[in-house]
């Protein structure tokens, strides 16, 4: 139930950053930037405060913050007393999240902000991050368990030494170094940009396949090194905390397998501190990876962001920060589920 009036805080929060950074839309659709000035006229005689005002007016930008948080909810166009709230045909520039509505986007009034999402999602994002998050879990759980089965010897801290590295490395900088030793400027192994090549279509199946296979590599094996780094070292510390309660050592005394043991006995309560970091990895389900969808030039949720940023466009970055939290309140909900899964202990009521 907190879900509801914590996503209208985060609502509430993004809309009034966005207000407190520098940059304006209207300028950037003059072609000003943000260092334009009131009552600026250009060498033809053309006044660009009037375009301003304008535009301001049209995209209900020069009304009150709250005016505008109500915009961003949902299709409060009508005051009580009956004036107009957005303009004098009552329509809401900013959609009304409320009836899933993220309207247009704000320098370019023929693209809807929800179809391009879906567009990316389907596209992009959902599926470099499902393919991540899928080899994220079935590669780090196994080094976990492996690891913490071994603490202490030889292998074990072989292991944690090569993950902390892996885990130290900067995401941008891999990416980059990837690029210029696969790509073209070095081995020219693999395809820098893009999920495709661009005769993609005409390929037949199996080219095709490889064709994106080789395209998925590089920013796939950048969005997981860093979670598996740090999911295995999580499952490491749950399973040796739990291989040493006695209820293991009972399950030793009785003369059970220790595959059985691990696995039947001590996987399920030392899944806890993974199943957390869950509600950290959910959003990149839906937000993406900025930092890799930029470097390889993905047209995923990231980058439209990116560029929501860059040009101020308050639309894009209120749909594509609010879908992130959406998906970080689910992710809190689902580990809360999944705690009373996988421990029996655990009881809601």
């Amino acid at each position: 139930m907190w879900m509801v009036p914590t996503l209208l805080g985060i609502i509430l929060i993004i809309l009034g950053l966005l207000h407190a950074a520098p940059g304006d839309p209207a300028m950037m659709m003059m072609g000003i930037g943000s260092g334009g000035s009131s009552g600026e006229v250009s060498q033809d005689g053309v006044d660009y405060q009037a375009r301003i005002d304008a535009f301001k007016k049209e995209n209900a930008l020069d009304r009150s913050f709250l005016v505008q948080y109500a915009g961003v909810l949902g299709p409060f166009n009508v005051k009580p007393d009956g004036h107009e709230l957005f303009g004098g045909d009552g329509r809401n520039p900013y959609g009304g999240f409320l009836v899933f509505d993220f309207g247009k986007e704000l320098l370019n009034k023929n693209k809807h902000i929800g179809e391009e999402i879906k567009k990316r999602l389907l596209s992009t994002t959902l599926p470099l991050a499902l393919i991540s998050i899928m080899l994220t879990y079935l590669l780090a759980l196994p080094i976990g368990i492996y690891s913490a089965n071994r603490a202490g010897m030889t292998i074990d801290k072989i292991t944690t030494v090569g993950l902390f590295i892996m885990y130290s490395i900067p995401v941008f900088w891999a990416g980059l170094m990837l690029k210029l030793a696969f790509g073209k400027t070095g081995l020219g192994w693999l395809p820098v940009i893009g999920l495709h090549s661009r005769d993609a279509a005409d390929m037949d199946m199996l080219p095709y396949l490889w064709d994106a296979f080789k395209h998925f590599l590089m920013p796939v094996t950048v969005m997981t090194y860093g979670s598996l780094a740090y999911i295995s070292r999580q499952m490491r510390t749950g399973m040796i905390e739990v291989i040493h309660q006695d209820y293991i050592r009972t399950a030793r005394a009785k003369g059970l397998s220790e595959k059985t043991i691990i696995f039947k006995h001590a996987l399920r309560n030392s899944m806890i501190p993974v199943i957390t970091i869950f509600a950290s990895i959910l959003p990149i389900l839906i937000g993406g990876s900025l930092v890799i969808e930029v470097i390889f030039d993905l047209p995923g949720m990231g980058e439209y962001m990116f560029k929501g940023l860059l040009k101020r466009d308050y639309n894009i970055i209120m749909a594509t920060m609010t879908l992130s939290g959406v998906m970080t309140l689910m992710g809190i909900l689902l580990s809360d589920i999944a705690y009373a899964i996988v421990d029996p202990r655990i009881k809601y009521s």
